[in-house]
This record gives structure tokens, C-alpha cells and sequence, in this order.
């Protein structure tokens, strides 16, 4: 007969795609503040028709409302780049985003950005196949943007265009995308190559100006375009002795191979002595020879550490608060193969590591297809989508109602007989879907050693994110593989008994207890409503499950079996499609609920604090991960530590990554980070020198770190 395993873990699959069908069709829409619609978003071209093979120009037009700005490909301190992801049939390409020259925009707080204020035409080349058999083509693609004035709100839209086909064209749009290519930068000359000159020392990249007419030029500036893993500060321009005209740009993190930077030298024609740019504002790549500087290849030695890293972190991810809820299901599927033979007890092992595997190299071949399609990868991405957190809930409720005993998994007997032949690996799918299940539990959070190990991964090439990410996957079931291949260590695991059915029904509890974390994270993401929302949808789900368990029996008829089915449909379906499709989606993302003793994170906040001399203490949290609140709980919000807080002035500011807020995102990979928790304590006076702590906290880490970054306050309650 088919395993109850394997019988499980089919309709749980078939549960999840049903629910996930039901979720999926959200609309992406523009972003509004205060009744206003921010950003309009159009597609336009500078032809009127599509001759085959014939490249022609798309020009993405944002045109956002005044004192709003959106952003350059290189933000600055802060911000999120455009982006668009075609979706264009067959043997069509696209080239790269065109930008225009930005403006250099101050904010308070000494933050400098780049971008653009109102509208901006963002131009990319297509090339349409040799052949096209339709009469006309549906250009449209998703669109991606970040606009900010006071304040920052991300925003999103579906862009399209339909354009005839034929053999000859027309131009149009001349006037706006004339206007644009006379903004885009210009090729340095081979000949004025020579007049820049690179170098560097340990705290900062230096660009000399050997032209002295140009140098002297009080409109000349510099852009950077920084690459791979640098990071920078603001270019400063000096003078020299002997009149020429340098830019300083401090180094905050970056390979010690590289040398130069991208960028863009920013001067008008009169101060061009040689005569070979356009009139007008213009720009010239500042790179000497052609592209930008490649990130460093890393060597084999510095590869295998952050290997190794992947690997204690994954081991450690068994440890951590996160995956504590789900802990008991792994014993007790070794409890129930206890008494087996050598071999079946360690191929349930080796199942469940796979699962393990499996979940981990599928997700990074997510993130590898993500960050080729130009998007921004991150570690656990997924529960920063309240959608994916709508499926997990559901799929912790079917496991807890089952072992509940609310509805048994049974086959027709036709699949049954069909399927004899999985008879003899009875439980290894059950085995592999409990590894997948636990791992999907546990991604939230970062163990030590994981987060620097995932920020090298990221900033690498697709071969090391999956190295990573099978040394993490290594990590984690190594214990439960060297505790299957080694049976005489069961003698230390419980005789399977009655008892079972009791510790299975308290493990449906532990996963309830999960359920409500879960909801918890949707009230933290989308509000109060959201729970109601996605309660009601779960109710309709259990009674669907209930109806399963009590009238589509083996010994029911075809035709109840078949009513029972048609029920289930219907009520999964119609309160997936009422209460998530409709109600759910239209819910706007819930503000960041921050403590009055911490102050919300924002670069500019955090610059001022700086740049008055306060230390910071900056803490990288999500309402999601698990790990954060553990850290908060046991140290963060004790006692003793918010009293060496409030006597060292150190100020406490909370960066909230629950909804994957792209300011943030920009900041922890700053980090060389990827997900939370982060923690940074930038000592008093000492902007330039933050520290990182480690991902788990203990009290006497923290007020250590206190008192050693500011001994001459923190020492003074001692002597009251």
C-alpha cells in the first residue's frame, strides 16, 4: 500500500498549489501618498512602426509630481535605481537602461543623492527578431521605482505599448528623445584619456585633473559609479599646488585590487580646452581605458573560509529560536523509525536531508535567475512577501488539523494500486517533505557566521551562490545524517508506543502556536485586518479539511466522495478569492510600529545623530524573524541594558525590514549583508569606525561594547 507519507505528502502538494493558484494574481499598482498618485509611469518609442530585424529606442517616461525625485543607476546615500523587467516574446533583446545625467541633490543631514526631479525618459535599445508574423506587437513590461521628498515610498506598475508592423517606419517622439540623447554622457576621447590620473591609499580612491583649463573650471565635478562590493563616501574636490584639480573619494569598504572607479567628470564646454565635447552641460566616463572595474576575483583561500562559514551557520541554524517550533517534528520522525532496520533508519535520514537540500538550492536558483533579471537578492526574501506568509500559514494549519487526527490521507484505489511499487520506501517522502518543511520555517533568520557568509555570496557569481548555499544546506543536516548512520544512538531516543499518538497531538499545538507567530508577521505587515482576513480564509480551510476527515471516507461512495470534493473547491477557492484575493490585497502596508525608547532608522536621522557626536546603536529587525526577537527579549529590552543605553546617550535606532523597505536593504548590504538581524554600534565621535556584533546577542556583549565605546560615561553610574 502507499505510505501515509507519501499519500500526505500528495494532497498537502496539491493543497499548497491550489492555495498558491488562488493567491498569485496580485496587482501591482502605483503608488499613492496623501490622496496624490506620485509617479506616473508610461512606454513610449521613437518609431511609429516595427520593421523586423530593425533596431529601434523604448523609452520608459516617469513623470513624478513636483519636489518628488526618483533615482540614478548609483543612488548615493540612499535610494533605489529604476528598473524594468520586459516581457517580450522569443527572439526579441533589450539593451541596458540609458541614463540621463542626474542631478546632485543635498539633503539634511549631509546625505547626497542622485537622481532626477519631475520627468526623466529612461531610454533602452530593442532589436525586434528577423521575422515577425504578427501585425502588430504588445510591448509591456513591470516596472520598479523609489520615490522620495520627506519621505521614501517604493512603487511598482505595469507598462506597455502596441506598435504596427512594417516595412518602413517614422520617427516619433523626435522633440523628448532628442532632448535625451543630448543628456546622456558622451565618450571620454582616446586623447583626453591621459588627462586623468587614478590612485590610491587606504582611506580613499584620488582622480587627478591634469588639464589645467579644465581644472580650473569652478563647475567641474565627479559622479562615482562604484562596482561589486565598494562602497563609498562623498567625492570631495581639492586643489594642488601646482593649480590642477583633484577629487578625494573615501573608501568605506572595497577589494584592495581595485584601483579606480566608474563615474561620470561633469564640466560644461567652455571649460573643455580641447574642444571635443558637445555644447551644453555634458559628461564623460571618468574610468581610464573603457568599462568599469570588475569586483576582484576572490582566491581559493578566501573561498573556502566563507565556505566553511556557510557551513558552521548551517549547522547553528538548527540551534536558533527559529526553527524551535518545528524542532519536535524532526525528533519524532526518528522516534517512529527507532526500531528499524540500519539501512530504512538512515534512508530516512538521507531523505531528509535532501529536503533540506532541495529547499536551499531551489532557492538559490531563484536568487541567481533573480539578480540576472537586475534585481536586488536578499536572504529570506520570501517572508517579506505577506502572500508567501498567507501559503505558510495555511500549510501549518493542514499539518496541525492532521495530527489533530481532524483528516486522514487516503488515495482511490486506483492511484493505490498504481503505486505499489513506493511501498518499499515507505516514509522516505515523508521524510524528504518534513526536511523541505522545516528548512522553509527556518530561512528567516541568520545564524553566526551565516550573514557575512551570504553578503560574500551575494556580491559573487552565480557558481559561489550555489557553493553557499549547498555548504549551508551541509550544515544543517549533518547532524540528523550522523545521527541516522549511527543506529546505536537511537538507544537514547524513546520506544515508539501508545504514547505517540499523545505526542503527536501536542505537536499539532506546537505548530498552532506557529500559526499564530505567523499571523502575528501579517498584523506587522499589512494591520490589524490582515489577520482578520486571513483568518477567515483559514477557518474556510479547515472546515474544508474537516469535511475531507468526516464524509470523504474510504467506505464513502463515489458520488459523496465526489460532492465532498466539489465542497472543498468551493470553499477553498471562494474564501481564497473573497477574503485573501480581494479584501487582503487591498490593505496598504501597516506602518513600522517602533518603541518610544528607539527612534525609526533613516539615513538622514542617522547622519545628524553622527554628525552631532552622539554614538548610534543601530538594530536590523523584522517582525518575522525570529532570532530578532529573541535578541530583543532576552538582552535588548532587559533591565540592565536599557539602563547602560540611557546612561552612556548612546542613541538606539531601529531599522525595520519587515516589508523589505529598499532604503534599508541598500544600508545592510553596505554591511555586506543580506538579511537580519544586523547590529551596529557607532562609537561617540566616531562615525567612520561603526562595529558589527554578532548576529546572536548576549547581555554582557552588549554592555561590554557600551562601556568599552564609551568608557568615560558609562563608567559613571559605578561611582554613584
Amino acid at each position: 500500500m502507499v505510505t501515509k507519507a507519501m499519500q500526505f505528502v500528495r494532497r498537502i502538494a496539491c493543497l499548497v498549489l491550489l492555495v498558491g493558484l488562488v493567491l498569485s494574481p496580485a496587482i501591482s499598482r502605483a503608488q499613492k501618498f496623501e490622496g496624490r498618485e506620485l509617479v506616473q509611469a508610461n512606454l513610449i518609442a521613437d518609431t511609429t512602426t516595427i520593421v523586423p530585424g530593425k533596431a529601434f529606442t523604448a523609452g520608459l517616461l516617469l513623470k513624478a509630481v513636483p519636489g518628488w525625485h526618483t533615482y540614478w543607476q548609483y543612488p548615493g546615500d540612499a535610494g533605489i535605481p529604476t528598473e524594468i523587467n520586459w516581457h517580450l516574446q522569443a527572439g526579441w533583446k533589450t539593451g541596458p537602461i540609458q541614463w540621463p545625467i542626474p542631478q546632485k541633490l543635498s539633503e539634511p543631514g549631509g546625505i547626497e543623492i542622485y537622481g532626477y526631479h519631475g520627468e526623466v525618459l529612461l531610454m533602452m535599445q530593442v532589436t525586434p527578431p528577423a521575422t515577425i508574423a504578427e501585425k502588430s506587437v504588445h510591448l509591456a513590461g513591470d516596472v520598479d521605482w523609489l520615490v522620495c521628498e520627506k519621505v521614501c515610498i517604493p512603487g511598482s506598475g505595469k507598462v506597455a505599448l502596441d506598435l504596427p508592423v512594417g516595412e518602413t517606419a517614422a520617427p516619433a517622439n523626435e522633440a523628448l528623445f532628442s532632448k535625451t540623447r543630448a543628456q546622456l554622457p558622451r565618450a571620454l576621447p582616446n586623447d583626453a584619456r591621459t588627462l586623468l590620473r587614478w590612485s590610491r591609499d587606504a582611506q580613499a580612491f584620488h582622480l587627478t585633473i591634469t588639464d589645467k583649463s579644465l581644472a580650473q573650471n569652478p563647475s567641474l565635478d565627479f559622479f562615482p559609479l562604484p562596482t561589486g562590493t565598494t562602497v563609498i563616501g562623498h567625492p570631495k574636490r581639492e586643489a594642488t599646488e601646482n593649480g590642477l584639480a583633484a577629487f578625494r573619494i573615501p573608501i568605506q569598504s572595497a577589494d584592495s585590487k581595485v584601483q579606480s572607479l566608474d563615474g561620470l567628470l561633469i564640466f560644461d564646454h567652455q571649460a573643455w580646452s580641447l574642444g571635443a565635447m558637445n555644447a551644453g552641460g555634458t559628461a564623460a566616463p571618468a574610468s581610464p581605458a573603457a568599462a568599469a572595474t570588475p569586483m576582484a576575483p576572490q582566491d581559493a583561500g578566501g573561498l573556502l573560509k566563507f565556505l566553511l562559514f556557510g557551513f558552521v551557520g548551517g549547522f547553528i541554524l538548527n540551534l536558533m529560536p527559529c526553527v524551535l517550533p518545528v524542532i519536535s517534528l524532526k525528533i519524532f520522525g526518528f522516534i517512529q523509525h527507532a526500531g528499524d532496520r540500519r539501512g530504512k533508519i538512515f534512508g530516512n535520514g538521507l531523505a531528509f536531508s535532501l529536503g533540506i537540500f532541495a529547499w536551499f538550492l531551489g532557492l538559490a536558483l531563484l536568487l541567481i535567475g533573480l539578480k540576472a533579471a537586475g534585481h536586488q537578492i536578499t536572504w529570506a526574501f520570501q517572508f517579506t512577501n505577506p502572500l508567501f506568509v498567507v501559503v505558510m500559514s495555511a500549510v501549518v494549519l493542514v499539518f496541525a488539523l492532521n495530527l489533530f487526527g481532524v483528516f486522514e490521507i487516503s488515495l482511490p484505489a486506483a492511484a493505490t494500486s498504481g503505486m505499489l511499487g513506493w511501498s518499499a520506501r515507505e516514509g522516505y517522502a515523508g521524510s524528504f517533505f518534513q526536511g523541505v518543511f522545516a528548512t522553509v520555517l527556518a530561512t528567516p533568520c541568520t545564524a553566526p557566521f551565516l550573514g557575512s557568509a551570504l553578503g560574500f555570496a551575494f556580491a559573487a557569481s552565480a557558481g559561489v551562490i550555489l557553493l553557499m548555499f549547498a555548504a549551508i544546506a551541509a550544515g544543517m543536516s549533518a547532524p540528523y545524517l550522523l545521527l541516522t548512520a549511527q543506529p546505536a544512538w537511537m538507544r537514547f531516543l524513546p520506544r515508539p508506543g501508545a504514547w505517540m499518538v499523545r505526542v503527536k497531538q501536542f505537536m499539532g499545538f506546537l505548530l498552532i502556536a506557529t500559526l499564530l507567530f505567523l499571523l502575528w508577521v501579517l498584523g506587522a505587515q499589512r494591520g490589524p485586518e490582515a489577520i482578520v482576513w486571513t483568518s477567515a480564509f483559514l477557518l474556510a480551510l479547515s472546515v474544508a479539511c474537516w469535511l475531507k476527515g468526516s464524509f470523504s471516507t474510504p467506505l464513502a461512495s463515489g458520488r459523496q466522495r465526489g460532492v465532498v470534493l466539489m465542497l472543498m473547491v468551493l470553499l477553498v477557492f471562494g474564501s481564497g478569492w473573497y477574503f485573501i484575493g480581494k479584501k487582503f490585497n487591498a490593505l496598504e502596508t501597516a506602518p513600522s510600529l517602533t518603541k518610544s525608547h528607539w527612534v525609526p532608522f533613516t539615513p538622514e536621522r542617522l547622519q545628524s545623530e553622527l554628525a552631532q557626536g552622539r554614538g548610534v546603536f543601530l538594530d536590523f529587525t523584522a517582525a518575522w524573524c525570529i532570532t530578532c526577537k529573541f535578541n530583543e527579549a532576552s538582552v535588548l529590552e532587559t533591565a540592565a541594558v536599557r539602563e547602560a543605553f540611557e546612561h552612556s546617550g548612546v542613541v538606539k535606532m531601529k531599522a525595520d525590514w519587515t516589508n523589505a523597505d529598499p532604503v534599508i536593504t541598500k544600508t545592510l548590504k553596505q554591511f555586506g549583508r543580506v538579511g537580519v538581524p544586523l547590529y551596529v554600534l557607532y562609537p561617540p565621535g566616531k562615525p567612520n569606525q561603526p562595529i558589527v556584533l554578532p548576529e546572536l546577542l548576549t547581555q554582557s556583549l552588549v554592555l561590554d561594547h557600551l562601556q568599552s565605546a564609551t568608557p568615560k560615561v558609562a563608567a559613571a553610574p559605578s561611582n554613584l
